[in-house]
Formats: structure tokens, sequence, C-alpha cells
């Protein structure tokens, strides 16, 4: 088994959707992926509930059976899809993955 994370800091702003609001829509969309993407044997995102300097604003934790399977879903269209949201409204991302 292979656990994947990432954590990102997002814009305070984006078209006129605040940190909260943008936190909120990449969330729903994050946690629709596993109906879409069989792959994912377990996903679990998070919004940081105490900022601070330094902080991430999210974290996604996924597990996966094989690094093919991480490799597959990271191309699914639907990931692609999510990735593109992502993109355009973060700071930074950080991932790490981990055999379990």
């Amino acid at each position: 088994m292979l656990k994947h994370i990432v954590m990102w800091q997002f814009k305070d702003e984006v078209d006129g959707k605040s940190k909260d609001e943008i936190c909120q829509t990449v969330k729903e969309m994050l946690d629709a992926l596993p109906a879409k993407i069989p792959l994912i044997k377990s996903l679990e995102v998070g919004i940081n509930a105490f900022p601070s300097e330094g902080a991430a604003d999210m974290v996604l934790i996924t597990e996966f059976n094989s690094n093919r399977d991480l490799e597959a879903y990271t191309v699914h269209p639907d990931h692609v899809l999510v990735g593109e949201v992502i993109a355009k409204v973060r700071l930074t991302r950080t991932a790490v993955d981990y055999l379990i």
C-alpha cells in the first residue's frame, strides 16, 4: 500500500472568492474523486481549523494499492480537472508518498 499526502496554501482571494470559499470548493471536488476513480482506496481532506503562519490551508491524504495506481490516478481526467482548479488558487504545494 502507498500513502500519498499533499498540502496546499491557497491565495487569500481569487475571482472574488475568499480563501474559505476556495477551500470548500476544492474539498468538495476532492471528496467526489473516489466515486469516479476506483483506484483510490481511501481519501480524506482536511481544512486547517487553526490557521497560523507557515501552516498549510488544506491536506489531502489518499491511499493506493501501488505506485502504478497512484500514477494512473495522476493522469485520470477527473483528477486532472481538480488539479487545474487547484493550480489557479494555490500559493504552494508540498507532497510526500510512502509505503505502508
